[in-house]
């Protein structure tokens, strides 16, 4: 596993995917983890190719310290529901666009149709940056100072919006 750390501390969000193909979208969340100041582990971890791998992953990562999982897959995406059948702590599902997929949508309905007891949220196709919020957004309901981080990162979003309405508007 590659650890994307801010500081010495343990890896909070484990951030996997079915293929490191699914790294050029899952680096998102990653980033923004890392800007917030949130120590993450990222790795490939394939639900059809490596079931053992998947199983150790999830059983283990309690243990190890992780308190979400942001799980990417693309296809037939079962990554994120096996992960959290497995595992108490919250998944974060992001359905992929890879490049046998029916323009996303297989990945999307096979992340957001779990069955009652294996919740999973989902956010929207190719979004790891959502999902990396949401992971941060979890963690900061028992950090104040992550909360904060989240006010001001979302402050900074509004602000670029009203520059963006304030230079069209003098267009």
């Amino acid at each position: 596993m590659i650890n994307k750390s801010n500081s010495a501390g343990p890896a909070l969000v484990g951030i996997i995917m079915g293929s490191k193909s699914d790294l050029g979208i899952m680096q998102d969340a990653a980033d923004v983890l890392r800007e917030l100041g949130v120590n993450c582990e990222i790795t490939v971890v394939s639900a059809h190719r490596t079931p053992q791998r998947m199983f150790d992953y999830a059983k283990s990562a309690s243990g190890r310290g992780l308190k979400v999982i942001i799980a990417g897959a693309g296809g037939a995406a079962h990554l994120p529901g096996m992960v959290a059948s497995i595992t108490h702590i919250p998944v974060i599902g992001v359905p992929v666009k890879s490049s046998n997929s029916i323009d996303g949508w297989d990945s999307v309905l096979s992340i957001l149709q779990m069955p009652n007891g294996v919740p999973v949220a989902t956010v929207a196709l190719n979004a790891a940056k959502n999902a990396g919020i949401l992971a941060a957004q979890i963690l900061a309901t028992a950090d104040g100072v992550l909360s904060q981080k989240l006010i001001d990162f979302k402050d900074e979003l509004r602000k670029k919006v009203e520059e963006s309405a304030k230079e069209m508007e003098g267009l």
